[in-house]
């Protein structure tokens, strides 16, 4: 049962740093009025809530409760966002450089579930591999958007 306390540990983070990038997404799209970012924000939010609802039938598969909530430094995430706003203004490329942040942060939460010393289950391990790669490719997406706009600035 040990593995299903870790497991639930590192499920819980999961939810609570992709809570967070729904969040900070929903809070960039306010930020500009340029159509393709919203288009583009509003797909990763929802990517992250789709990853949300997976995380969370697993812990309903082994009887633990859902988990709503957002982790601290996803808060300083979403304040550092206003901050930086407060200087820039609403900049594509600061928006961007926000945002990529974000997926950084994303990252390592995936890689430091994945490097967790017990043993996972084969579907959760699987399960967080899956997600993991889907959230690379989304940062280097806006790795690629943010690059392009400090080119063509």
């Amino acid at each position: 049962m040990a593995t299903y306390e870790k497991a639930t540990e590192v499920l819980n983070d999961l939810v609570k740093i992709n809570n967070d990038r729904v969040e900070g997404y929903e809070k960039a799209i306010v930020q500009t009025n340029e159509v393709d970012l919203k288009t583009l924000f509003t797909q990763m939010a929802d990517e992250s809530r789709k990853y949300v609802m997976e995380l969370n039938q697993q812990l309903r598969n082994w009887g633990k409760d859902v988990q709503t909530e957002t982790t601290a430094s996803g808060k300083i995430y979403r304040t550092w966002m206003d901050v930086k706003r407060t200087f820039t203004g609403n900049d594509r490329h600061a928006i961007l450089a926000s945002c990529e942040y974000g997926e950084d942060a994303a990252q390592r939460a995936y890689e430091e579930a994945l490097a967790t010393e017990e043993p996972l289950p084969n579907e959760l391990r699987e399960l967080i591999t899956r997600q993991k790669a889907s959230l690379k490719r989304s940062h280097d997406i806006i790795k690629q958007q943010r690059d392009l706009e400090k080119v063509n600035s």
